[in-house]
């Protein structure tokens, strides 16, 4: 009899894992309320690139005299962005659906929650009664949704959450952001190329405080150059709207006055209503289930990914754990079978320019005590980012001094995103800076820089 597998939450985790248990034998069913493809796809990381891309275009219209061009930038036109971001989603999540299908994963749009360790209730949406469903093991991946402080008054008119931002009714004339983390400095990006002046509270010294200074320190001078206005050291506690206007009233008093407020203040799990308690699932003072390697809760047949698990909230990763949970019930880990190794993802912010990032980062091995090697090298010495117009940002390596493996690497620059990709692979293959070094790469190309990083 085929193991019944049952995924609660359609988002990068709960596909891959459907998908995967599916190819490898599993009698899979997979509940989501919303679309295949989750909140990644519907409100979070494709929506806003989708965005940025428009935002980006005419960001390098404005830069386009020096390339002997004379463009004019002109409004975004929202009516036709909001169908391209619909567009984009629908393609995704029928794409999503159709694989699923295809491989027989029994698809159920409605609301999942444990009756007991081995029962999942299913709320299906329309008229139809609930039911149950009998599990072998049961995957919990419903996400998260942002976190809106009691203070904020959100109404989704002056008062935005990220959601409410994709594209809003119109485009802000002063926005004020809340948060400097990733999501709060990619929607500074994003609104500044549409038109708004933007201000950010930042709550400490720096944007992106887990982030290596010095690349925190590239993206605030571009912001400044932008004429995005910075105040640091801010906490902010409070909300006044006056008609048009609304207030920003920070801890120590000062005030940040805009058009409309964006919170990008982290994210809360979606744990609500899902039966943990009754199922025996143990959460952390956060809420998020406690997982091991495995991606197991304390119950060991029901597993947590995604941003329920707590984890590194990147679709790449949720994809990843996904994977992970569905070799795991199948039982592939008896044989040679690879842990998720966090600290050894690539991620990456999109902002102008790109930061990306993977491994150990030099800050972070100062505070450890741990002797590197660290080299960098800015863009301004490639000659394709001088053909490009776009020599800003540095690549950054980080590397062991005695054995040469290439330990990290932070990327500031042009296609940062896709950049990383070599120092990931560097990075999760133990590389020696002399494998990257002696190879021969493509020229002109802005990978030129990674070669020369590793010299």
């Amino acid at each position: 009899m085929a193991v019944r597998f049952v995924i609660v939450g359609g988002g990068p985790a709960g596909v891959e894992a459907a998908a995967t248990a599916s190819r490898l034998g599993a009698d899979v069913t997979l509940v989501e309320r919303d679309v295949i493809g989750g909140a990644a796809n519907l409100w979070d990381c494709i929506p806003s690139k989708a965005m940025i891309a428009t935002g980006g275009l005419m960001a390098l219209t404005r830069r386009s005299a020096a390339l002997g061009l004379n463009l004019t930038s002109e409004p975004p036109n929202l009516s036709a962005l909001r169908a391209r971001v619909e567009g984009i989603t629908e393609r995704l999540a029928a794409s999503n659906t159709a694989q699923l299908e295809s491989q027989g994963v029994r698809l159920v749009r409605g609301f999942g929650r444990l009756r007991g360790p081995h029962t999942v209730e299913i709320d299906p949406a329309g008229e139809e009664p609930s039911y149950t469903v009998e599990a072998d093991a049961v995957l919990l991946s419903t996400g998260s949704t942002p976190r809106v402080p009691a203070w904020a008054p959100v109404d989704g008119d002056r008062v935005l959450i990220t959601r409410d931002a994709y594209p809003p009714p119109s485009i802000p004339e002063q926005l004020v952001v809340v948060g400097s983390g990733v999501t709060g400095v990619e929607f500074v990006h994003l609104f500044r190329s549409l038109g708004s002046r933007v201000s950010l509270i930042v709550s400490r010294q720096q944007v992106l405080p887990q982030k290596d200074p010095e690349v925190a320190a590239a993206l605030e001078a571009d912001f400044l150059e932008t004429g995005v206005t910075l105040v640091k050291g801010a906490r902010a506690v409070r909300l006044d709207r006056t008609g048009d206007a609304v207030v920003v009233i920070c801890e120590d008093d000062r005030k940040v006055v805009g058009s409309h407020v964006l919170l990008a203040i982290g994210s809360v799990p979606s744990s609500a209503g899902l039966g943990l308690e009754e199922a025996g699932v143990a959460v952390n003072d956060g809420g998020y289930v406690t997982i091991n390697h495995h991606c197991q809760s304390n119950v060991p047949h029901i597993y947590a990914a995604g941003d329920l698990s707590g984890r590194l909230q990147l679709a790449s990763v949720a994809a990843a754990q996904g994977r992970k949970v569905a070799e795991h019930v199948m039982g592939l880990h008896t044989r040679d079978h690879r842990h998720l190794d966090y600290d050894k993802a690539a991620s990456a912010i999109f902002t102008e320019p790109e930061i990306a990032d993977v491994g150990l980062a030099e800050a972070e091995a100062f505070a450890l005590g741990r002797k590197i090697r660290v080299t960098k090298v800015p863009f301004a010495l490639s000659a394709k980012a001088m053909i490009d117009g776009d020599p800003r940002g540095f690549v950054k390596l980080v590397s062991d001094p005695n054995t040469g493996i290439i330990l990290g690497g932070s990327i500031v620059g042009a296609h940062a995103a896709e950049l990383i990709s070599v120092i990931g692979v560097a990075v999760s293959a133990h590389l020696r800076v002399d494998d990257l070094a002696e190879t021969v790469l493509v020229h002109p190309a802005l990978a030129e820089v990674l070669a020369a990083a590793a010299e």
